[in-house]
């Protein structure tokens, strides 16, 4: 059926399997698309069966959904098992509820407990609408990352509101789980390009996140999966931009449900960084890691093809850190560093003679003074 109605897929209908919808957005476009249709049926011979159709309907159900006017709705007879649910009148009945909540050994069930479970009833009875995509029009997407569970919400904005395309939950396994937040969050842009995969390839995509994913797929160094969910990503128009205000109530309460931590304040914008180098005669290694708001762990290794010396090299960890940490858009930055001559020198508290070593420390205090507050600790190496 898909090879047959190729040419009018996505505008006069929608097939699955021996399933097809005709759909128009006017009364008087409709017959058009009829039209359309049966042209496509007679040419191919084929024929329905009258006892299976139904025309002229504002309303149907189709792959368990119900499609109306204002868009993709929840099946009632689906929802007819939450709405029956009784309250918990007995110990072992409320057991899974209590388990999950891990409040309190003893059962209680007060008026407070009774008004809680039914607007729980009510919100799982009346999941939220899907509205139809409009062309053109960039889909934002939304991420929240709990320790156990990744969700994703799909908006587009028409007329300065936000209607809700499409969202997605997913459990994570025991691997998953330890993954760090970035990772995390680059798992459920993946799990999200291919479930979606036709929203992914016929739109511009804007993710909105107060993390440093685009800086983070685009390092030079990623290893291991990061490295094949970055090539991956690169094939859609995809852009990241700070999550800011919420203005659609659906993506409020999603939000406020899933998000264990929230946005990230700028006061709380603190990162901190520590460096190391190492030196030989084939050249200098430094590696750096910076640590940042909602569990940020990035770690960052890097060779530098010339012969430097210890403190050359100490500057050398210090401003590539020291970089990455501007890239990532940090306001507050913590370094550490084990020279003590280093530490000191842009501190203040030694003064540089050695041309070389004066450059550096000029590049460091100038870097430096671009942060809102940055500090430099010395700690001695163990």
């Amino acid at each position: 059926m898909d090879k047959i109605f190729k040419k009018i897929i996505g505008t006069d209908v929608e097939v699955y399997v021996d399933n097809m919808v005709v759909k128009s957005i006017v009364a008087v476009d409709h017959y058009k698309a009829l039209e359309r249709v049966f042209q496509v049926l007679r040419r191919h011979q084929l024929k329905l069966n009258l006892e299976k159709c139904s025309f002229r309907v504002q309303a149907g159900k189709f792959l368990g959904f119900m499609l109306t006017e204002r868009g993709i709705e929840g099946n009632p007879e689906k929802c007819q098992a939450i709405i029956n649910m009784r309250s918990p009148w007995m110990v072992k009945e409320a057991i899974p509820i209590f388990n999950t909540l891990r409040k309190g050994d003893a059962f209680t069930w007060t008026a407070k407990s009774e008004e809680a479970f039914l607007r729980l009833k009510a919100l799982l009875a009346t999941p939220p609408i899907l509205t139809r995509l409009t062309p053109d029009i960039p889909l934002l997407v939304y991420i929240s990352i709990a320790e156990d569970v990744v969700s994703v919400a799909i908006v587009q904005e028409r007329e300065w509101k936000q209607h809700l395309m499409y969202f997605i939950s997913k459990v994570l396994r025991d691997a998953e789980r330890r993954y760090q937040k970035i990772e995390k969050v680059t798992l459920t842009l993946i799990i999200s390009s291919r479930r979606l995969r036709p929203y992914f390839q016929g739109y511009p995509i804007i993710i909105q996140m107060d993390l440093p994913i685009k800086q983070v797929l685009r390092k030079p160094d990623l290893t291991g999966r990061m490295v094949a969910w970055s090539v991956q990503l690169s094939k859609f128009d995809i852009s990241y931009k700070n999550k800011g205000y919420i203005k659609a109530q659906a993506l409020a309460d999603f939000i406020v449900e899933m998000t264990t931590s929230g946005s990230v304040a700028e006061e709380d914008n603190k990162w901190f960084l520590s460096v190391d180098r190492a030196s030989n005669q084939t050249g200098s290694k430094v590696g750096v890691i910076l640590e940042g708001p909602n569990e940020v762990l990035i770690e960052q290794s890097l060779h530098f093809e010339f012969k430097a010396s210890n403190n050359q090299a100490e500057y050398e960890a210090l401003l590539a850190g020291m970089r990455l940490a501007k890239e990532l858009e940090a306001k507050t930055l913590t370094a550490k560093s084990d020279s003590k001559l280093v530490t000191s020198q842009v501190n203040g508290e030694y003064q540089a003679k050695d041309p070389q070593l004066i450059k550096y420390l000029e590049r460091a205090t100038g870097m430096a003074a671009t942060f809102k507050k940055f500090t430099l600790q010395h700690v001695p190496r163990e």
